[in-house]
């Protein structure tokens, strides 16, 4: 497993960042939307750096040039109801791309601290020899994409998994 922690490259991405976390700014309901597709547009680009590409011949008005293309079918699953502005985000730059959606909550067991991942509803393609990238917002446990990871299981097998997430716990990222 590889883990880009942004953060620590200085970019416009720490603006970003700061504003969703500002407790003053964050409560600006649009301002948050709009930052974390915003995220999701560097986070894709970044991810785009890891794509395959191949070779191909366009014609310009002053004649041919060659520019590679990323070749890769890419599946991007998003947790629903948060995920939206992220996953809108990578589908700006990726809009080739398959969509899959997922719904989970936690159920707070007996009013305590302890919570299950529910998984209600789950609609993809076929995952089968393609690239999933699985986008959450927040991975704050780890629960969810393991309960989503289950969910995935009947829908093929991916080629690769890249897991985008805007913020990270230390303890999910070692799960």
């Amino acid at each position: 497993m590889i883990i880009h922690h942004f953060e620590s490259k200085y970019s416009v991405l720490n603006r970003f960042i700061a504003e969703i976390r500002d407790k003053n700014i964050q409560k600006d309901a649009m301002r948050f939307r709009r930052n974390i597709e915003r995220i999701g547009e560097i986070l894709c680009y970044e991810l785009s750096k890891t794509l395959n590409y191949k070779t191909k011949s366009i014609q310009t008005p002053l004649g041919n040039k060659d520019i590679a293309l990323p070749v890769d079918k890419l599946v991007l699953c998003s947790v629903l109801r948060a995920g939206i502005p992220l996953h809108q985000g990578l589908l700006n730059y990726f809009d080739d791309a398959e969509n899959a959606f997922i719904s989970a909550y936690r159920h707070h067991l007996d009013g305590q601290d302890d919570f299950e991942v529910i998984v209600k509803y789950f609609a993809a393609p076929s995952l089968d020899n393609k690239i999933l990238v699985l986008t959450d917002p927040m991975l704050a446990t780890g629960k969810t994409l393991e309960n989503v990871f289950k969910a995935l299981k009947n829908h093929g097998q991916p080629k690769q998994i890249h897991i985008i997430s805007v913020i990270g716990s230390k303890r999910a990222l070692t799960m």
